[in-house]
């Protein structure tokens, strides 16, 4: 039965809160043996509301060799349930990875500190990640164009399998600011294809609550929806028909204009979803809340 083949992949391929099958998604962590380098969709911004006066363009502008102490929280639960048999959790467990961020001329460069979860498992695997490098590419209005992972030779393919998922999930939550100038109040909307076996259009609506200066305090609500009615299972282990999908979520971020990455704030997405085996009528199930989370 196609479920029973992608069963592990449907609870792993949708544990970075809404993108099964996504292109982090493969038999062996991509950060295997050597630094790779993943292009991320174009985001595409359109002004609602340009808020009120003064107004002024949002630029990043902080200068090559900028350092910043930040510390990166993802959190994930999924349940699943396949026809009447019993919920499985297939949770990823809560982690925190400690970063240096530093401004570099091809854009942000991540050294991970000491990441820690409470899961004994995964925290035995996490024991030489530290050291670790990943990095964003990105877009002078602040999208992230391209994802870049380096994990230390010794990092255990449990523990780059975790690392990948968890910046997955950041780069998904971030921003992109409009083109135009600003003021308090303004809105604009983040448009975005997740890609992978089921092809997200994902809008998020992005408002300036608040500007001191630099610091900007945002409100962010994301919603997905499939491009598509099936979603094609990895490793060519058939398809199942979406009969339901409802992922959205809200949260409110702190960034400076001044340093690299957020500085405080979480943004939660969760949902439900259904697909059916066409050829069994099975159906599979999944319950998800995601949260990605940013402090200094």
């Amino acid at each position: 039965m196609v479920l029973a083949v992608g069963l592990s992949a449907l609870g792993i391929g949708c544990s970075d809160g809404g993108e099964p099958g996504s292109d982090l998604e493969a038999t062996e962590p991509l950060g295997y043996g050597k630094e790779v380098t993943v292009p991320i969709s174009a985001a595409v911004t359109t002004l609602v509301y340009p808020g009120e006066e003064p107004r002024a363009p949002l630029r990043p502008h902080y200068a090559v060799g900028t350092v910043q102490q930040v510390t990166l929280r993802t959190d994930h639960n999924i349940e699943q349930i396949i026809n009447d048999q019993q919920p499985r959790d297939f949770s990823n467990p809560e982690m925190t990875i400690p970063m240096t961020a530093e401004a570099d001329a091809d854009g942000i460069d991540l050294v991970l500190g000491n990441v820690t979860t409470d899961d004994p498992v995964l925290a035995k695997a996490l024991t030489d990640a530290g050291g670790s490098h990943a990095g964003f590419e990105m877009s002078e209005l602040g999208a992230i164009t391209a994802l870049r992972l380096a994990p230390s030779p010794d990092t255990s393919n449990t523990a780059r399998a975790a690392l990948e998922q968890a910046f997955y999930q950041a780069v998904y939550r971030s921003v992109t600011f409009p083109d135009e100038p600003v003021g308090v109040g303004a809105m604009w909307t983040v448009r975005q294809e997740v890609t992978g076996g089921v092809l997200l259009d994902q809008v998020t609506t992005a408002t300036l609550t608040e500007r001191d200066g630099d610091r900007l305090t945002l409100q962010l609500d994301v919603s997905q929806t499939p491009k598509s009615a099936v979603w094609s299972l990895p490793n060519d282990a058939g398809t199942l028909q979406i009969e339901d999908y409802r992922m959205t979520g809200s949260g409110t971020i702190t960034v400076d204009l001044g340093l690299p990455l957020p500085v405080a704030g979480s943004i939660t997405v969760g949902g439900h979803q259904a697909y059916r085996d066409a050829r069994s009528d099975s159906m599979l199930q999944q319950t998800i809340n995601t949260q990605v989370s940013w402090g200094e």
